[in-house]
């Protein structure tokens, strides 16, 4: 079987052991860092493992948009709208961007669409969070945004072609996004006393589920070694939230932020700012639907996708009636 993957030979690459021709080949193409494309063979387990993960991001892009949607009316300024505006729009087009590099496998989208509104379907775990003050907008970019800036980065070069090539403008927007997060919180650090405590609580709360967006340590984790040696991944979960963690700490220094860890400290030796235990069972909980806004993000999208079931019957019947008027 395939899933015979896991077992490294002595160099470090995946055995061949019980591997078909096809899938021995496929995986040196795999070693050789030779980009896979839709029309070349893949293992049937590679190209799930490719819907489930890309349609999984897509699916976060566009709940995403919800938590800061919610603000677009509310922000400080007109500036602060119009940026926030076009950030909710990014989101959207990265969803379509990351639907349309699953389409290429062979799914339709539909199709995941229906696993997503029945609750099938997983989408990021930070996405089911409150945003309850304006202060939650800057910590989403600053914090949210880093951690899949650091999360995506390594997808650019994902060994499925589509993908990768997607990642590449997705990251590009990300960076301006936390940016742009990263910018209020530092305009509210130097502002008033009141507007610190708000950065302050903001940060006090989106900390611990921004480091359970890496998803849950190595050794829980079901699909990072498999996805490793098909270099799906390039990184190991506690490899890039520890990356997250040593890039975003100094940051809160300088902001005069406290990171809600008392446990937290440098370690001389290794280089690295350790963390206290991450409480796992509130992640496993929000994944399950058990999240303080699970039930009502879900049910946004729902309600959105069928208030625009009009939007998509009209696309429909023009591009029926253009195909008509070319044909005839």
């Amino acid at each position: 079987m395939y899933s015979q993957l896991v077992d490294t030979g002595a160099k470090g690459k995946p055995s061949r052991e019980g591997m078909s021709p096809e899938e021995a080949a496929f995986q040196d193409r795999i070693d050789q860092d030779i980009t896979v494309e839709p029309r070349d063979w893949m293992p049937e387990q590679y190209r799930k493992t490719l819907i489930r993960q890309i349609s999984q991001h897509a699916h976060s892009e566009i709940v995403g948009m919800l938590p800061e949607g919610n603000w677009i009316s509310r922000a400080p300024s007109l500036r602060r709208k119009l940026i926030l505006l076009a950030k909710v729009q990014d989101e959207a087009g990265h969803g379509l961007y990351l639907y349309s590099a699953a389409e290429t496998l062979g799914v339709d989208r539909q199709e995941l669409l229906d696993a997503l509104h029945s609750g099938k379907a997983k989408y990021s775990s930070i996405f089911n969070y409150p945003t309850l003050t304006w202060a939650d907008i800057g910590a989403i970019g600053w914090l949210v945004d880093g951690a899949a800036i650091m999360n995506q980065i390594p997808l650019c070069r994902c060994s499925y072609g589509p993908y990768a090539r997607a990642m590449v403008r997705i990251c590009k927007e990300e960076s301006f996004h936390q940016r742009q997060g990263y910018e209020i919180m530092l305009e509210l650090c130097r502002g008033t006393e009141e507007q610190k405590r708000m950065a302050q609580d903001a940060l006090n709360r989106w900390w611990w589920p921004s480091l359970m967006m890496f998803g849950p340590p190595d050794g829980e984790s079901v699909h990072t070694q498999q996805s490793m040696a098909w270099k799906i991944k390039r990184h190991t979960n506690d490899e890039l939230r520890q990356r997250f963690i040593d890039q975003t700490v100094p940051q809160a220094h300088y902001l005069g932020l406290t990171l809600p860890d008392p446990e937290l400290r440098y370690d001389e030796e290794s280089g690295h700012w350790q963390i206290g235990e991450i409480d796992w069972s509130e992640f496993w909980r929000v994944i399950q639907g058990d999240g303080p806004c699970n039930r009502e993000r879900l049910g946004a999208r729902v309600r959105a996708y069928e208030e625009g079931a009009w939007v998509r019957e009209a696309a429909r019947v023009h591009a029926e009636k253009q195909a008509a008027r070319r044909a005839a």
